[in-house]
């Protein structure tokens, strides 16, 4: 390589890196080496540079938004046994996870009791949606009341709110978490106000809305929350037994004939 090729190079390696492009960085050489023996234009060469730097902006924004939706590690659609829920359709959950329903700003409703596959199935969709560059947050319905009390309790719950509004869905998993005090209830009941038809939440609990009285301590907040919940949401139970007391009996079993 002549002197001035060598610098050419370094020159452009740095406007490349300049304009932010690592995979042009990276394979413009070998791209040229492979457009020059396979007679491959200047256009072909550019398109292939082009989709190669696409598709991995694309996979490090999905990262990204993995890794900031503080999702659980490891529970997907994929490896969700559908077969212990035969009344529940694949389909439909497919369907979910193409994330049309965000763009309407609807919710999603798992209910069922513990063990169930509720927050496996609510985590599962949030994965699918990062994937289709989706922002999604994924929290524990005790640790967003405690997130938001104490945002109210610095004057800046407005602000928390707003800032909440950047992820296109919030996941609250087990709202059958009991507020102790009328404060705690006061911001949840808030938090899902703000975001009725505005943003989607996604929700797990083991309480029929039978039951959310002892969420929301009095009838009229529930109601009202209750209605704000389903106006727009798909409604989705659960049923049979636990699938974590199932795994932990067959662990015992299979640690009863090794003992033997």
């Amino acid at each position: 390589m002549s002197k001035e090729i060598h610098n050419q190079s370094k020159e452009l390696e740095a406007l490349l890196k300049a304009l932010r492009l690592p995979a042009f960085t990276r394979y413009y050489r070998e791209f040229a080496g492979r457009a020059e023996k396979e007679k491959i234009d200047h256009i072909g060469y550019l398109y292939e540079l082009c989709q190669i730097e696409v598709r991995e902006k694309q996979e490090r924004r999905t990262e990204r938004l993995i890794s900031e939706s503080k999702l659980p590690i490891g529970k997907t659609l994929d490896n969700y046994d559908f077969s212990r829920q035969p009344n529940l359709s694949r389909s439909l959950m497919n369907e979910l996870s193409e994330g049309s329903l965000l763009d309407r700003c609807e919710n999603i409703l798992f209910f069922g009791l513990p063990g169930t596959g509720k927050s496996h199935l609510a985590a599962g969709l949030g994965r699918e949606w990062c994937q289709r560059r989706r922002r999604v947050l994924f929290a524990k319905s005790a640790a967003l009341v405690q997130d938001l009390l104490v945002a109210k309790r610095d004057l800046k719950l407005n602000d928390y709110i707003k800032e909440l509004d950047r992820f296109e869905v919030v996941v609250i998993d087990d709202i059958s978490y009991n507020p102790q005090t009328r404060e705690e209830t006061d911001v949840l009941f808030t938090f899902l106000s703000e975001r009725y038809e505005r943003r989607s939440v996604v929700v797990t609990s083991n309480l029929a809305f039978s039951g959310w009285n002892s969420i929301f301590k009095d009838p009229m907040t529930t109601l009202a929350a209750i209605d704000r919940l389903v106006h727009h949401a798909t409604v989705i139970e659960l049923e049979g037994p636990s699938i974590r007391a199932e795994e932990a009996e067959q662990r015992r079993k299979a640690s009863k004939k090794r003992d033997k």
